[in-house]
């Protein structure tokens, strides 16, 4: 992967390490409608103006079934269900279950024809067992349908790339992202409007809100876009490995809990599968027969 590659790699892993985090805080002052629509509609309130300059009207309109596919599946649906699925689950059996974007995005793109190497198989592995040694000792709580709903969200997750690198190159990313936002915001529109709350949230509620919304989803999703076209969709999609890093990153900082030997291990391996599963495969020679 190319240095620009590994820069927005490290910017991803920082600003999408923090959802699981707010989504918790959030869930616990606003309903689900209400975070999304407010995840959403903020997002696009930046972005619109940015983006309606950069529109190209023809592209739009041959491809706009994509930009609604990719709406659907990165957006509209994977964040109400994640959303909620936090109210049983813990964020660290969120982040683990979501671990599975990578493996489900390799199989995707093997069935379009774009095979991944031994080492980039090895490498998925490696960060996976990863995940598993972080998030194992913290597994707790939940039932099968907050499973459900976060294996969905990592199917959407995992697809939604795949849209982006193959249909939707001819439009700028800031423009689908744009779109993908404006789109999720007027689908909660009503529900968020049915199940506002009675009372102002409280001020952490409201900044985790505010987080959520313009780093997470209106920084986050540029960047994801320029990742995605840098470095490919199944090379994009094993951020989802360093993600529960950072959440660990931030507690040992933030609220001075231990590092334990596990913790380092887990680590050293997710790192180290992530690099592996971004690694470019040899490509194989082919000879070349003219007929005559």
């Amino acid at each position: 992967m190319t240095r620009t590659g590994w820069v927005l790699f490290a910017l991803l892993g920082v600003i999408w390490g923090l959802p699981y985090l707010m989504i918790k805080v959030a869930v616990g002052g606003v309903s689900v409608p209400v975070l999304v629509f407010a995840r959403t509609a903020i997002g696009a309130a930046i972005l619109v103006p940015i983006a309606i300059r950069k529109v190209r009207w023809d592209a739009l309109r041959k491809h706009w079934p994509w930009v609604l596919a990719f709406a659907v599946l990165e957006v509209v649906g994977p964040w109400a269900l994640l959303s909620d699925a936090e109210h049983n689950l813990s964020s660290s059996m969120a982040g683990l279950l979501i671990a599975a974007v990578p493996i489900i995005g390799a199989v995707v793109v093997g069935f379009l024809g774009e095979r991944l190497g031994v080492k980039q198989w090895a490498g998925l592995a490696v960060g996976f067992g990863g995940v598993a040694l972080l998030a194992a000792p913290n597994l707790h709580g939940g039932d099968a349908w907050s499973i459900v709903e976060v294996l969905l969200t990592a199917i959407g997750y995992a697809v939604a790339p795949v849209i982006a690198d193959r249909k939707l190159r001819e439009i700028p990313s800031i423009v689908v992202t744009a779109i993908t936002l404006t789109l999720a915001g007027l689908v909660y529109t009503a529900p968020a409007i049915a199940t506002w709350p009675e009372r102002m949230p409280d001020v952490d509620v409201l900044l985790a809100l505010v987080g959520l919304a313009v780093v997470c989803t209106a920084l986050g999703l540029m960047l994801f876009f320029q990742l995605i076209r840098e470095a490919g969709p199944a090379r994009a999609m094993v951020i989802t490995y360093v993600n529960p890093v950072v959440a660990v990153a931030a507690g040992v900082l933030l609220l001075h809990e231990p590092l334990t030997l596990t913790t380092t291990i887990s680590f050293v391996l997710i790192l180290g599968g992530s690099f592996l599963a971004t690694s470019r495969p040899r490509e194989r020679v082919r000879a070349s027969v003219e007929v005559a």
